[in-house]
């Protein structure tokens, strides 16, 4: 099939190159003309692992191609798809900016019968709202459908998630235009449910509400494992072989970032409001989250602050501040939102970072891939090479994301390193008998 791709953000550049690797011909619209640029150039604006070798082999074998002239790729295109980006407003509502100037440049340029998929994450009625600003605006007699086809990519996982996904979701108006991109997908040989387009849009905000939710309760168990003493690693492993809710989510931790659980979450609450509905739950899911990092820095501050302070240490271009960790030397693993991923949308770690600076500690930090993207919004901290230069000298280390590369640390060659050997794991990545066995003070979320 021939098929235009609106928008080259995650979404949008994963999902053009794993339909190009399915045998079509696609075109990946931009209107930055630098990312197209780039991206003709084989130089990928993301992290995503085994992405950049797939676009490589599609543009070489002609079926993905990147342009900014929307006209000939709509033109030309049976499908378009939708990929741009749907931020949140400051009240929690979902900006359709984007999507309403996508539609509308579908609208000029519409020469024939299209299928218009909302790939993006959007709010109940948005595909409504796609089919009214192209009707409004469109100057060719053209029919088109409007359906709902949301994304479930994970950063880090995506091409594998794009290519064996749990299930598709298809909300279309007629069976008649869900077989067209039944056909589309036909290959994957994955289950695929068609609904209407309400229900499709539902469907995702519905699922990673539902997925936050885990995130935020098993936090909340952590936080009273640490008031009672019990396990939150064996409390989630015995609440995990329960079938009915699984192991998947039920990581404590410092709770859920990124692009999409905040933003889609808030979301969410915001459209029920509009139908007056009080969304209590989910507004307690995000409060539980916000308290994540407070918790955290709390755990940092009751255990370094009674310290023999180290002697002050002038980071570069930032002005300390007078706080309990004045003078701290803090190494910092982990900087993305998560592993695998050079996305630094929410996440945890730019909080607690400022944070620490704020109380006047000094701050090294080394993450394998995002460190480009973190100096744009973190340029007040120094940037090392490997962990092992962030543990030298440092009064502690605190994992921030769990990067499978900190598992597999020589931890006495970290131990001698520091100047303190201490280690606070926002991730509970380590067995905490071990590393108190090795002379670490280590501490973790939800178990003493």
């Amino acid at each position: 099939m021939n098929i235009c791709v609106i928008g080259t953000g995650y979404v949008g550049l994963v999902t053009g190159t794993v339909f190009a690797d399915l045998g079509n011909e696609v075109i990946c619209i931009d209107k930055v003309k630098e990312k197209i640029d780039s991206l003709n150039k084989s130089i990928m604006p993301i992290y995503e692992p085994g992405l950049e070798e797939m676009v490589k082999r599609n543009v070489i074998d002609k079926r993905l191609f990147f342009s900014t002239d929307l006209q000939g790729a709509v033109e030309r295109a049976e499908i378009i798809f939708i990929c741009v980006g749907t931020p949140p407003k400051d009240n929690g509502e979902t900006d359709l900016s984007f999507v309403e100037e996508t539609a509308k440049g579908i609208a000029k340029y519409i020469n024939g019968y299209k299928i218009i998929v909302n790939k993006s994450t959007v709010p109940v009625g948005t595909g409504d709202f796609v089919r009214q600003v192209i009707e409004n605006n469109k100057t060719d007699n053209a029919n088109f459908d409007v359906v709902s086809n949301p994304e479930f990519l994970r950063e880090g996982s995506a091409i594998t998630d794009a290519l064996s996904p749990d299930r598709i979701i298809i909300g279309a108006p007629t069976k008649q235009v869900a077989v067209k991109l039944l056909e589309l997908y036909a290959t994957i040989g994955k289950p695929m449910l068609i609904t209407d387009v309400y229900s499709a849009e539902m469907i995702k905000y519905a699922s990673n509400a539902f997925l936050a939710m885990k995130i935020s309760f098993i936090n909340a168990i952590a936080d009273i494992c640490e008031l009672t003493g019990a396990n939150i690693t064996d409390v989630t492993k015995g609440v995990g072989y329960d079938s009915r809710i699984g192991h998947a989510f039920l990581n404590a931790g410092l709770g859920f970032g990124g692009s999409c659980f905040p933003k889609d979450i808030q979301s969410l609450v915001h459209t029920a409001e509009r139908f007056s509905y009080d969304f209590k739950l989910l507004k307690d899911v995000l409060d539980i989250n916000k308290e994540r990092v407070s918790h955290f820095i709390k755990i940092i501050r009751d255990k370094l602050v009674p310290a023999e302070p180290a002697p002050a240490v002038v980071s570069r271009g930032h002005k300390q501040g007078m706080g309990d960790l004045q003078g701290k030397v803090i190494g910092i693993l982990g900087l993305s939102f998560k592993p695998d991923t050079d996305d630094m949308r929410d996440a945890k770690s730019v909080e607690i970072i400022n944070i620490l600076l704020n109380e006047g500690a000094v701050i090294k930090a080394y993450d394998p891939v995002a460190i480009e993207n973190a100096r744009k919004i973190l340029p007040d901290i120094y940037y090392c090479t490997s962990p092992y230069e962030v543990a030298d000298g440092a009064d502690a280390i605190v994992i921030i994301t769990e990067w499978r590369e900190f598992k597999l640390l020589n931890m006495e060659r970290i131990k001698n390193l520091m100047s303190k050997p201490f280690i606070f794991d926002g991730r509970n990545i380590y067995d905490t008998e071990r590393m108190r066995k090795m002379g670490f003070e280590y501490y973790s979320i939800g178990r003493l």
